[in-house]
């Protein structure tokens, strides 16, 4: 029983009424009660202690993987922004596929797949650190074989996909020969709610037939890109959801039209692009559904804890490299005869940084060890939690650096506007941060009334 004034924030002086008190101890002992019962009835989550130490394997990868991007990464990416502006902005770069080649050879290949015949055998939680020095450039994850939604994709092949399907688009993604994209989001429908789509494919024999509209539809302005994971309305009288399918769209079948590139602030991101895509009876065979009918849910829901991971990791990676392009500034330009980092709150600027980038990584490294341990159901509001925090202290941190450039921030010789661009989408991008603070809301109340009495918001 509570029985302290101060365990319910009255004040004594309020205390005189007795009935009044009264009322408001039985009051709180009956939310008590009920909480703790409540929260008696959630699962238990039986989870080994915490350790982020590397291990010989990953630290070993660490090393190799900072070495591979000071040599040959970070000098790469004057020279690619050089070959699209002198080429043709849509085909591939000749420095990016060198820097493939070299990756490959060095057996810094496909790291993310858990599976160790395919991948490096790692857990979400040894793959993060990873992640994030990749994440560090734009040209990282593409060098190893790791960028989204390539990535996403394989995973989906991997889990979900027939021996046939594998054969003949996860072999070839995995080898790095062609690239793919991922067609979820319409811009016809408030794609904030995953089940919300208005694009169809309707079964006619052996084939299904696919009518509707796609956008930010990442990858599928690249050439190299040979496939489309499709997803899309299959039974609007199935149980929510049961509604959707997924189904292999190769690029070439009459009827897809890539019908422009969506640019970010002005960033095109070329020659990968986020496009706008029109399926117009586009007909493939009915065996291009991956798992089965009304599956569509449950595989994006096991593929996008993984890529928010990845997601995040990247993000603080980009956080850490505008965190060293700031401190640098502020320790070599000087103004009022002090060093940049002696004026105004820059010192307490620098130091959130810090303080906010490590919050996320420890955020995020927690995320992963649930995944890892109890599964990434179990683990969704820690997912969540990620997805919300990592691009933000990213976009804090970038702000920070782009201030202390002055106008340099914001020009080409700097990429720190582009940086801003890319994390401002994350905020949207595999659900906005609303959507996820929903989730989590509902995760922290369901420990204290029924889940179906939060499904209203």
């Amino acid at each position: 029983m509570l029985c302290s004034p101060a365990c319910i924030g009255i004040r004594r002086s309020y205390i005189g009424d007795e009935c009044l008190y009264t009322r408001k101890i039985a009051s709180i002992n009956r939310w008590a009660s009920s909480s703790i019962q409540n929260y008696k009835t959630l699962p238990a989550r039986r989870l080994l202690p915490m350790n982020f130490a590397y291990s010989p394997k990953v630290q070993e990868l660490r090393e190799r993987v900072q070495a591979f991007m000071d040599a040959h990464v970070y000098p790469a990416e004057k020279v690619f922004y050089q070959q699209v502006a002198e080429g043709d902005r849509w085909q591939p770069t000749a420095i990016v596929e060198e820097l493939k080649a070299k990756a490959k050879a060095e057996g810094l290949w496909n790291l993310f797949l858990p599976e160790s015949e395919l991948g490096a055998g790692l857990t979400n939680t040894e793959y993060a650190p990873l992640a994030e020095i990749m994440g560090s450039s734009g040209l990282g994850p593409e060098a190893f074989n790791c960028s989204a939604p390539d990535t996403g994709n394989m995973e989906v092949l991997v889990r979900y996909g027939s021996e046939a399907q594998k054969r003949e688009w996860l072999e070839p993604l995995l080898r790095g020969e062609i690239r793919s994209a991922f067609g979820m989001t319409e811009p016809g429908v408030a794609s904030s709610d995953a089940t919300n789509m208005e694009a169809r494919a309707v079964r006619e024999g052996d084939e299904w037939v696919i009518n509707g509209r796609k956008w930010w539809t990442s990858g599928a302005c690249d050439p190299r890109c040979k496939i489309m994971i499709f997803m899309g309305l299959t039974n609007p009288d199935a149980p929510r959801h049961a509604q959707h399918s997924m189904i292999l769209v190769p690029m070439d079948t009459p009827g897809v039209k890539v019908l422009r590139p969506l640019p970010v602030f002005g960033y095109d991101d070329a020659p990968h692009g986020h496009a706008e895509v029109l399926l117009e009876n586009v007909r493939v065979p009915y065996e291009n559904v991956i798992l089965g009918e009304g599956r569509g849910f449950e595989i994006a829901q096991g593929r996008l804890g993984p890529g928010r991971i990845h997601h995040c990791m990247r993000s603080i990676g980009v956080a850490e490299r505008a965190l060293k392009l700031m401190c640098e500034r502020a320790v070599s330009r000087t103004a009022f005869g002090k060093p940049l980092a002696r004026l105004g709150a820059n010192f307490d600027h620098i130091a959130e940084c810090r303080i906010e980038i490590n919050m996320a990584r420890l955020l995020t490294l927690n995320a992963a060890y649930m995944m890892d341990t109890v599964g990434n159901k179990i683990a969704a509001s820690e997912i969540a939690q990620i997805k919300v925090v990592a691009p933000n202290v990213a976009l804090k941190v970038i702000d920070r650096a782009i201030q202390i450039h002055g106008g340099a921030g914001v020009s080409e010789d700097f990429p720190l506007a582009h940086w801003w661009a890319m994390q401002r989408t994350l905020r949207l991008a595999d659900g906005p941060d609303e959507v996820h603070r929903v989730a989590i809301a509902r995760h922290e109340l369901g420990k204290y009334v029924p889940r179906e009495a939060l499904r209203s918001r």
